[in-house]
C-alpha cells in the first residue's frame, strides 16, 4: 500500500480511537511535531487520474487553503468571455479518496458554493478540451445549470503550495486522437486488453503507438543535368514511440515562486526507414508532414488534476543537390527527453538528451552529390491548453560522393569515395507559457539548444 495512503489510513484510525489519557505514555512536544512535520513534507504521489477525477479547489487566504477535492464541476467555459458555469456534481461525493491525495481536509469539508478568490483546477470540460486552471474573481449569478462566475488565468502553485511533486506518467496510444495527413498512413498500437492493428500491430509492444507511411518524392528538375537520368524518389517507414509526460514541482520558495520546476516529454524511440530514387535539388530541407497525434492526459498530483497538452507532429523531410541517386536502408532505436527546468538561482533553462543507436540494412549511391532524409517527429507539452515546450527529434540518414562513383555496402567503383552517415538532431524551444507554475516571466522563448550527433553508417573507407 502506498505510504500516503497507510498514513491517510493511520490518521484516521487515530481520529476514530477513544482520547488517550495523559498517562498513556503518548508522543507529545517536540517529538510529535517532528513526526507531523515529516507527514505532511511528503511529496505527492504523481500518476494518471482515473477518468471520474475529482475538480479540485483552493481558497488562498483562508484558514486550511490547502488544495482539495471537491464536490464542485465545471459544466461550461467561454474561452472567449472566460465566463465558466461551476456547478455541484450531483449530491454526496460517494467516490473514495485518491490513493495519491496527499494528507488534506475531508472533501466533505470543500466549499459547495463557489466565491471570489477560489482557485479551480479541472479536468477537460465542456468548453474546455484541455482542462480549465483559474481563479474565480466575480460571481456573475444563478442559472439552472450552476454558479455563473468570471475568471482569469491562474497558476499552479495557488493549488499545490508548499507541497512537492515529482513524477514520469506514459501516455496510453489509445488516448491519441491521430489526423493522417497522407494517404499511405497506417496506425498501430496496443495495450492491455485492446490490440488496434496496422501493418505491423502484431509488433507493436504494448504501451507504443506506430505509424507507417510511404510518399513519393519531387524528382530532379526539369533541365537540370541530372532530369533525364533521374529515378523517381521515395521514402517509406515507420516511426514507433512510447511518449511519457515529466513532471516537477518543488515547493514555495522565494518571491512565490517555487524552488523548483520541471517539464518535459521523453520516451522510447524506434524507427525504420528506406529513401530510393533521386530527390529533388533543395538547398532547404523539404518538410512533408505525415501524421498529427493528439491527447490531453491528466495527472494526479495529490488531489489536484493537471492537465497535460501533448502534440505530436510526424513527417518526413529531405534536402540534397538533386544529383546523388541513392538506395538506403536503416533502423534507428533509442530514448530521449526534452523540457525545461527552474531554479530561482538560473530561471528557466533548457534540457535535452537522446541516446540512438542504428543498423544500416542496405546501402547503395551512385554518381556524385549529396542528400540528407530524416524521419522526425515535432512533440509540443504544455499545460492547460498553454504549450511550455517544443521538441524537435529528427533522427536522420545522410549520403554524399564525389568524382564518378558507384558504390554499395559490399563493394564500389570510383574515381572518388562516398559515405553514409546515421544521426539524430534534436532541438526545442521553451516557451513563455511556462509562468503557469508561477514562476516569474521571461520575456522571450529560450533555445533548448541543439544536439547534434552522426556516426559513419558505411562507404568507400568503412573497413
Amino acid at each position: 500500500m502506498p505510504a500516503l495512503a497507510t498514513t491517510a489510513l493511520l490518521l484516521a484510525a487515530g481520529c476514530s480511537s477513544p482520547p488517550s489519557r495523559p498517562d498513556s505514555g503518548a508522543t507529545t512536544g517536540p517529538r510529535a511535531e517532528a513526526a507531523a512535520a515529516t507527514a505532511t513534507e511528503r511529496p505527492l504521489a504523481v500518476a494518471a487520474a482515473p477518468e471520474d477525477t475529482a475538480t479540485a479547489t483552493a481558497r488562498p487566504g483562508a484558514t486550511g487553503a490547502q488544495a482539495q477535492r471537491s464536490k464542485l464541476s465545471v459544466s461550461s467555459y467561454d474561452s472567449r468571455t472566460r465566463r465558466a458555469v461551476i456547478s455541484p456534481d450531483g449530491g454526496a461525493d460517494t467516490r473514495s479518496p485518491s490513493p495519491s491525495a496527499s494528507p488534506s481536509p475531508s472533501a466533505s469539508q470543500s466549499p459547495r458554493h463557489t466565491a471570489v478568490g477560489d482557485v479551480i483546477a479541472s479536468a477537460p470540460a465542456p468548453g474546455a478540451p484541455h482542462g480549465l486552471l483559474a481563479e474565480v474573481t466575480k460571481v456573475i449569478g444563478e442559472t439552472a445549470e450552476g454558479t455563473e462566475v468570471q475568471t482569469e488565468p491562474a497558476r499552479l502553485n495557488a493549488l499545490l503550495g508548499d507541497d512537492t511533486a515529482k513524477g514520469s506518467v506514459p501516455v496510453a496510444p489509445a488516448a491519441f486522437a491521430v489526423d493522417e495527413l497522407l494517404p499511405d498512413v497506417d496506425v498501430s498500437w496496443s495495450k492491455t486488453g485492446d490490440v488496434h492493428v496496422g501493418p505491423e500491430g502484431a509488433t507493436v509492444p504494448l504501451g507504443s503507438v506506430r505509424l507507417d507511411v510511404r510518399a513519393d518524392l519531387p524528382t530532379a528538375q526539369a533541365g537540370t543535368a541530372s532530369a533525364s537520368t533521374s529515378t523517381a524518389a521515395s521514402v517509406s517507414g515507420f516511426v514507433q514511440i512510447a511518449p511519457r509526460v515529466d513532471f516537477r514541482y518543488g515547493g514555495e520558495g522565494a518571491a512565490a515562486a517555487p524552488a523548483s520546476a520541471y517539464l518535459g516529454v521523453s520516451g522510447d524511440w524506434s524507427s525504420g526507414w528506406a529513401l530510393t530514387g533521386r530527390a529533388d535539388a533543395s538547398a532547404t530541407p523539404a518538410r512533408i508532414p505525415f501524421a498529427t497525434l493528439h491527447a490531453d492526459p491528466v495527472l494526479q498530483v495529490g488531489p489536484v488534476p493537471v492537465v497535460v497538452n501533448l502534440d505530436l507532429t510526424c513527417y518526413l523531410q529531405v534536402s540534397g543537390d538533386g544529383r546523388i541517386t541513392v538506395d538506403v536502408e536503416q533502423q534507428v532505436k533509442g530514448d530521449f527527453t526534452a523540457g525545461g527546468t527552474f531554479g530561482p538561482a538560473q530561471g528557466w533553462t533548457p534540457v535535452s538528451s537522446s541516446d540512438m543507436t542504428s543498423t544500416p540494412v542496405r546501402t547503395s549511391v551512385t554518381t556524385a552529390g549529396s542528400v540528407k532524409a530524416a524521419l522526425g517527429a515535432e512533440a509540443s507539452v504544455g499545460l492547460y491548453g498553454t504549450v511550455g515546450v517544443v521538441a524537435d527529434l529528427a533522427p536522420y540518414v545522410r549520403g554524399e560522393a564525389t568524382g564518378t562513383v558507384t558504390g554499395t555496402d559490399d563493394r564500389f567503383e570510383a574515381d572518388g569515395s562516398w559515405a553514409v552517415y546515421g544521426g539524430v538532431d534534436l532541438t526545442g524551444t521553451l516557451r513563455l507559457q511556462l509562468t503557469i507554475f508561477g514562476t516569474p516571466v521571461f520575456r522571450r522563448d529560450i533555445p533548448l539548444g541543439a544536439l547534434h550527433r552522426e556516426w559513419p553508417l558505411a562507404g568507400s573507407d568503412t573497413p
